[in-house]
C-alpha cells in the first residue's frame, strides 16, 4: 500500500514535532522596538509640574524638554513660589491636568510632581505629613485620568557647608518616597543624586549653576540643561518605556555619572 512507505510513515510521525516546532519559534514583530514610542504605540508626554526649580527661568524643566525627541512632547507647568496647596489653589494644577486630559489617548502620558522647597518654609510650612498626603493626592488623580505619576525628591539645594551640602530637604525627600510607595506609584530620586553630583564637583563649580551669584536654589540655562539631563537618566533608569521619549547626550550624562562640571 502506499502508506506503507516507510519514508512517509517517518514523516507522518514527525510532522506533529515539527508542527509544534515552528509555531515554538516567536515571530519577529516590527513595531515592537520602535523608537521614541511607548509600547502600546503610542508617543509620549511628559507634563511637569512643580515649585520654581522645575519651572521656566530657574529650573530643570525647559533643559528636560530639550532631550524629548518628537513625536514626544513635554509641557513644564512649573510655577515660583508653588507648595503643593498653592499650585492647586492658583489653578496651576488644573491647568495641567487639562493638559493630561487633553493628551491621553493620543500619548502615554507620564506626569512628574517635584515640591518641597516652598512646602517647608515658615510660618505658613506645611508639615510633612500633610506634604506627604497632597503629593499621593496629586498621584492619584494623574492616575485616574488616565497618566502615570512619576514623584520626584526635591531637588537639592547647593549651600555647602564647609566640604558638604547642607542636606536640608531631606524630610521631604522622606515623604514623596513614602507618597509613592503609598500608592505604588514611580518615583525617581533626584535629591540623592544631585546631592552625590553636587558633592563631587564641589562648591566652585557648583555655583556655575546658580542663576544669581548667590542663589544656591535657582538654576541658570546650563544649569538647567544639567539637571534636565540628570531626572531624563533617573526615568531612564526607573521607567525603561518612559526612557524611549529621550535623545542621548553622552558627554552630560558621563560628567554627571562621574561626578565632573559637564560642560
Amino acid at each position: 500500500m502506499f502508506f506503507s512507505s516507510p519514508s512517509f510513515l517517518i514523516l507522518a510521525l514527525l510532522a506533529p514535532v515539527l508542527s509544534s516546532f515552528v509555531y515554538a519559534i516567536p515571530l519577529a514583530d516590527p513595531d515592537s522596538e520602535s523608537d521614541g514610542e511607548s509600547s502600546n504605540g503610542k508617543p509620549i508626554a511628559f507634563v511637569l509640574t512643580g515649585d520654581s526649580t522645575t519651572a521656566k527661568a530657574g529650573g530643570w524643566g525647559d533643559g528636560f524638554i530639550t532631550f524629548i525627541e518628537k513625536p514626544n512632547i513635554g509641557t513644564n507647568h512649573g510655577k515660583g513660589g508653588a507648595t503643593t496647596v498653592s499650585f492647586k489653589s492658583g489653578g496651576n494644577w488644573g491647568k495641567a491636568m487639562d493638559d493630561v486630559k487633553k493628551h491621553v489617548g493620543q500619548f502615554q502620558v507620564y506626569v512628574t510632581i517635584q515640591f518641597g522647597h516652598n512646602d517647608q518654609k515658615q510660618p505658613a510650612g506645611i508639615s510633612i505629613s500633610q506634604f506627604q498626603k497632597n503629593l499621593a493626592a496629586m498621584a492619584a488623580e494623574v492616575k485616574s485620568a488616565g497618566a502615570i505619576p512619576i514623584l520626584v525628591t526635591s531637588l537639592t539645594r547647593r549651600t555647602f557647608q564647609g566640604n558638604k551640602v547642607v542636606e536640608n530637604l531631606s524630610n521631604e525627600r522622606t515623604a514623596a518616597m513614602a507618597a509613592a510607595k503609598s500608592g505604588g506609584y514611580k518615583f525617581i530620586d533626584l535629591n540623592v543624586e544631585s546631592t552625590r553630583y553636587v558633592n563631587a564637583i564641589g562648591q566652585s563649580n557648583a555655583n556655575k549653576y546658580n542663576l544669581a551669584e548667590k542663589d544656591f536654589t535657582h538654576l541658570n540655562d546650563h544649569g538647567g540643561v544639567v539637571f534636565g539631563r540628570m531626572v531624563a537618566d533617573l526615568i531612564s533608569q526607573a521607567i525603561p518605556e518612559a526612557g524611549k521619549a529621550f535623545k542621548k547626550n553622552e558627554a552630560i550624562s558621563s560628567a554627571i555619572k562621574a561626578g565632573k562640571p559637564a560642560k
